[in-house]
């Protein structure tokens, strides 16, 4: 297969370890239907927390928003990336759709070379899929924003947007639920998987809090527990108050009110810290799944002491929050908060371009079996 073909990227949805590249239509071949448009992906980010998605692709219906063509147990892992537009449908009016073809946009995409969406709620910011396999997924992955419009948008910093930005704003939602909930009268976040994206955009929101007018009391204190391989790079981040290796978890202190936030998803490790934490744990986040081979359903709690672990579903903060402050002001406070983040990355993270299929699957699988380094993000092509 060359780099030329058309492309699906499927895996297996009950064994992420098996995965495939068939061809795809040709975009000569592709019939839209009314309303319709025809998306050329570009570029795309592959992280952990793609990897995520397909963990929990079923209990969070993350295979629903781009279905394998005829391929029953096979599905299409979504990403976030750039794609352009190529063309309408033969029978929409440029008055009925504003969009232009060679506009960028920037959304929530499967791992193909093509993807054909049908856009309603177009304005100027962008559009929402309004598919009908789509319509009862939730919304805020059905957004488009078109680039030329997007005031975060900067193309200097496309890698960065792909590979952060979703995980910045999930982690944004959680420091600001946790913030909401006073913390659950807890003194200390403890934060698995210490050097992810996601980690570590959570601990700099708690840091950036700690450091504001915000803060009301005595600072939450921000323990990242990491493998003994990251944990130089973890403390060099310079966002956590102590950093803890996995062997070491017994040295947390567990005489005061903790939080879990678990990125790693790893079934042992949150055990472990549910009975060495004890009563003194008054809430368990479960967000990721980084250590997806070592995964067990978040809610299956009964096993263990304290709280029941519970899956933190970022859509719903964002829609209270919405309800509470207004559409408006909720992207302003993320675009600023984003903005002020961005930089941060240019310290650490280094942005390494793969391109064709075999690309793909090299840091698929390098994901899958944990070879990623904490300070590289991949922006793929297929």
């Amino acid at each position: 297969m060359n780099n030329s073909t058309s492309v699906d990227f499927l895996v297996n949805k009950s064994n992420l370890k098996e995965h495939q590249l068939v061809p795809s239509p040709s975009p000569e071949s592709i019939n839209l239907l009314p309303g319709e448009v025809l998306l050329r992906i570009e570029h795309f980010a592959l992280t952990s927390n793609n990897i995520t998605y397909g963990a929990f692709g079923d209990a969070m219906k993350y295979w629903e928003f781009f279905p394998a063509p005829n391929n029953l147990g096979w599905g299409r892992i979504p990403v976030w990336g750039f794609a352009t537009i190529v063309r309408h449908s033969t029978d929409d009016k440029q008055s009925e759709n504003p969009l232009s073809n060679g506009e960028r946009i920037y959304g929530y995409f499967p791992m193909s070379s093509y993807l054909v969406v049908k856009p309603g709620k177009i304005s100027p910011l962008g559009f929402s899929d309004t598919a009908e396999h789509r319509a009862a997924l939730h919304p805020i992955y059905n957004q488009y924003r078109r680039c030329s419009a997007d005031r975060t948008y900067q193309l200097p910093r496309e890698a960065q947007q792909m590979l952060v930005q979703p995980l910045f704003l999930t982690s944004f939602l959680i420091e600001d639920f946790l913030f909401d909930q006073n913390h659950f009268d807890a003194s200390q976040v403890i934060i698995t998987s210490a050097s992810s994206k996601t980690a570590y955009s959570l601990a700099y929101m708690i840091k950036f809090r700690n450091d504001s007018n915000d803060r009301v009391g005595p600072k939450i204190k921000i323990i990242g527990l990491t493998s003994k391989a990251n944990a130089i790079f973890v403390n060099a981040m310079g966002v956590y108050d102590q950093v803890v290796m996995y062997e070491d978890l017994p040295s947390i202190n567990a005489d005061v009110k903790s939080v879990i936030v678990d990125m790693a998803g790893n079934a042992s490790v949150r055990a472990e810290l549910h009975r060495h934490l004890g009563e003194s744990l008054t809430y368990s986040c479960a967000v990721g799944g980084t250590h997806w081979d070592a995964l067990s359903a978040p809610g299956k709690g009964a096993e263990i002491p304290g709280p029941r672990p519970v899956l933190f579903f970022a859509p719903a903060q964002s829609k209270k929050r919405a309800a509470e402050w207004g559409p408006e002001v909720l992207q302003q406070r993320i675009g600023k908060a984003w903005l002020n983040f961005q930089p941060t990355l240019d310290e650490w993270m280094h942005v390494i371009h793969g391109q064709g299929p075999q690309a793909v699957v090299a840091v698929y699988e390098n994901l899958l079996n944990g070879q990623a380094k904490a300070d590289q993000g991949y922006v793929l092509s297929l």
